[in-house]
């Protein structure tokens, strides 16, 4: 839930205003190539005429310009692989906070190094002797920081270490907070992250030993990164959606229209990670509809301990989303003439994997959702248990609904004929957080990019003249995650090319 703009819109006589990112710049003159006039820049940006009729002026160099995300000034002296290494940068330090991980000075700078090491080794003619022409030191990382204006770094050292710490000083902050504003746990809620390679399987598998083995094959092009978001008392599930910039996500309407339908006060809590892209102008960009909401980030590097939505809840989620795919290839397999190999290399693809999305996020449970408060604000589980059982008995062992899942998933791959285990399923939900390599940086930026290019193009319309499937089948999917819901952008959950292939492979 990235904001859209980096630029703070302040009001005349309210101090310095912040510099103009070259990415703003790039969508002031877009939309004035769209036919948006200056006057009406002007009040969007909180800007002088003159200064929005300079950037129109300059339009053709700043359109040429590509540069990492965030960047106000360019020096023209600074090599291009160095401004490729900034870019990968920042799309490796967003993908590694939206996780939870630390971010430390020393880790960037580390992180810096190895990717110019590998962008000298991809350059064509490069010597080994250039690798060592960049030293990522700390006064090249005090530039870095200024120009793409990066926050939620520990300055020295790793964070590890002062995690448990911070929250533990954290939690009774938090408690006495939510006790002082008299939030209800129906009306405090938590959002977070995830990534989901939504065509993978584990590695021991043939398919996915096949897959590998193919010229060109770009795991990346699977991946997507949803937000999930539910409250404390586990009875409001916000369809899950797929991570795009936008400044008020539509999220909130869903908040709203719970709270009206449940007759509680308009009013609620939001927390969220302290992550770059949730940055803490946040609060103070909500549209005025929105105001209802509080906004309230956890401490830096506390993610692992105290952010809800990590305490097995997305992992439980990727586990329900392994055990509904495996169903469906059991089905098809079954009720069809298709093979697995034919089903998993032809037919499925995003329209089928966003209804096992669908079917995932519904399969997590109240009592989950609720038990993953315990950490931060235990007084919002209670101590009888949600489906009406009543507690525990201290005697009696409680059994593990995981243990019993993966067995689930374990039969089902089984039964498909492929060589799965306990440890794979642990490790095939591991491998949706893993660190991505440079190749794999590289693609995501390139899809940041192409996503960008289309919505300057085109701007806030989608364009679906190339699309083959059928209105009624984007309605059928898409419907799942709009009714009674907010919406996502369409474009980030289909595109033409998915909904091309899928009315192809009907035809067949």
């Amino acid at each position: 839930m990235s904001p859209k703009k980096l630029v703070a819109k302040d009001s005349v006589g309210k101090g310095k205003k912040a510099t103009i990112t070259v990415e703003v710049k790039k969508e002031i003159i877009a939309k004035h190539e769209r036919g948006v006039r200056v006057v009406d820049l002007v009040r969007e940006y909180g800007r002088t005429s003159s200064t929005i009729c300079t950037i129109l002026k300059r339009k053709e160099q700043f359109k040429t310009l590509e540069v990492a995300k965030g960047v106000t000034k360019v020096n023209k002296k600074r090599p291009q692989i160095l401004e490729e290494v900034e870019k990968l940068l920042l799309v490796w330090m967003n993908e590694r906070q939206l996780h939870g991980d630390s971010v430390s000075e020393a880790l960037v700078c580390a992180k810096a190094k190895k990717l110019y090491v590998d962008l000298v080794r991809k350059t064509p003619g490069a010597s080994s002797e250039e690798e060592d022409i960049f030293k990522a030191s700390r006064g090249w990382f005090e530039k870095f920081r200024k120009r793409s204006g990066i926050h939620s770094v520990v300055r020295h050292g790793e964070a590890a270490s002062s995690d448990k710490a911070a929250a533990e000083k954290f939690v009774p902050e938090f408690q006495e907070f939510v006790a002082e504003k008299e939030f209800l746990p129906q009306q405090v809620f938590n959002c977070d992250e995830t990534g989901l390679f939504w065509k993978k399987m584990t590695k021991r598998t043939y398919i996915t030993q096949e897959e590998q083995s193919l010229p060109g094959h770009k795991p990346m092009k699977d991946r997507l990164t949803l937000v999930l978001c539910a409250n404390a008392s586990g009875d409001c599930k916000v369809k899950p959606l797929l991570v795009y910039h936008s400044e008020n996500p539509r999220v909130f309407k869903a908040l709203r229209k719970y709270l009206e339908e449940k007759q509680l006060p308009l009013k609620a809590l939001l927390v969220l990670d302290n992550a770059p892209a949730h940055p803490p102008q946040m609060r103070d960009k909500l549209y005025p509809e929105n105001q209802f909401i509080t906004i309230k980030f956890l401490p830096p590097n506390t993610t692992p301990l105290l952010q809800p939505m990590d305490q097995k809840v997305i992992a439980n989620f990727k586990k329900l989303y392994m055990k509904a795919l495996l169903e469906r290839c059991v089905d098809v397999t079954d009720n069809t003439g298709l093979t697995l190999k034919e089903f998993w290399k032809n037919h499925f693809n995003i329209l089928g994997a966003l209804r096992l999305i669908d079917k995932a996020w519904e399969g997590v449970t109240r009592r989950a959702l609720n038990s993953a408060w315990r950490n931060l604000w235990p007084e919002g589980v209670p101590e009888r248990d949600f489906e009406g059982f009543g507690p525990a008995s201290a005697s009696a062992p409680v059994e593990d609904p995981e243990v019993h899942l993966v067995d689930d998933i374990v039969a089902l791959g089984q039964t498909l004929g492929l060589e799965l285990d306990a440890a794979d399923v642990q490790e095939l939900v591991e491998e949706h957080s893993e660190e991505l390599t440079t190749e794999e940086l590289l693609e995501l930026q390139k899809e940041i990019n192409q996503e960008e290019a289309q919505e300057f193009s085109s701007g806030e319309e989608e364009v679906w003249e190339d699309a083959a499937a059928s209105s009624s089948e984007i309605r059928e999917v898409l419907g799942m995650f709009e009714k009674g819901h907010p919406k996502t952008k369409t474009k980030a959950i289909v595109n033409r090319k998915v909904l091309s292939e899928s009315r192809e492979k009907k035809s067949q």
